[in-house]
């Protein structure tokens, strides 16, 4: 298992200056890490930075509330990709998951995987806000629409991924989707503890830590 490759290094705070996103940048291409997860003010920066690299630049949509129209999210996601987006993250209308109204989560995902138009899409459904039947009903109206990948986290909203959530959710989509975990995942020991228990992507602003870690064994 090639550590690097499973995390998207990630950093999506409001006062991110470009010399952290640089930093941020030339982390990615040290450790090879499978993309960078940046605001999309920076993706121009980011694609422009990776060209010709084995990262790829993902960028967040709805982000980090999920409120914003199944329009805005088409037009965010369209966007993104115009300006160099390989793929995308995208918060659900928490809201109408926690009034039961999943067609409507359904049609929100559907909007952005269609304004993707083949690219990778991972939804974030925010687990720290759903109960179990709601993480359940999110994931599968997730898999419906169409994304590709299921997220726990956006790490704005008080908790983080759990080895019982990736579990529940690597159950609930099965073998065809990605799961990813992201939010409180500091250290190599995280992440090994997060792949058994089904996740196949990491977000994570401490892949230099986790990779450091991983040396430190001798196994990178």
């Amino acid at each position: 298992m090639e550590i690097n490759r499973l995390i998207d290094h990630t950093l999506l705070k409001a006062d991110s200056t470009q010399a952290q996103i640089d930093r941020l940048l030339e982390e990615a291409r040290r450790y090879h890490f499978a993309s960078v997860c940046v605001n999309p003010v920076w993706v121009v920066h980011a694609a422009q930075a990776l060209r010709g690299t084995d990262v790829k630049v993902c960028t967040v949509v709805g982000f980090p509330l999920g409120v914003n129209t199944s329009a805005c999210k088409a037009f965010e996601t369209q966007n993104a990709l115009e300006n160099g987006a390989d793929e995308v993250d995208m918060v659900i209308n928490i809201g109408q998951a926690k009034a039961g109204n999943f067609a409507a989560v359904e049609d929100d995902i559907r909007a952005v995987v269609g304004a993707a138009g083949g690219k990778t899409v991972k939804v974030i459904i925010e687990t720290c806000l759903l109960t179990d039947e709601e993480k359940v009903r999110a994931c599968l109206a997730a898999k419906v629409a169409g994304a590709d990948f299921v997220k726990t986290s956006t790490g704005f909203s008080g908790g983080g991924a759990t080895a019982a959530d990736v579990r529940l959710m690597r159950e609930t989509v099965g073998s065809e989707m990605g799961v990813k975990a992201s939010g409180g995942v500091r250290s190599l020991e995280d992440v090994r503890t997060l792949v058994a228990a089904g996740a196949s992507r990491i977000g994570a602003s401490s892949g230099v830590a986790i990779m450091e870690g991983l040396a430190a064994e001798g196994g990178y």
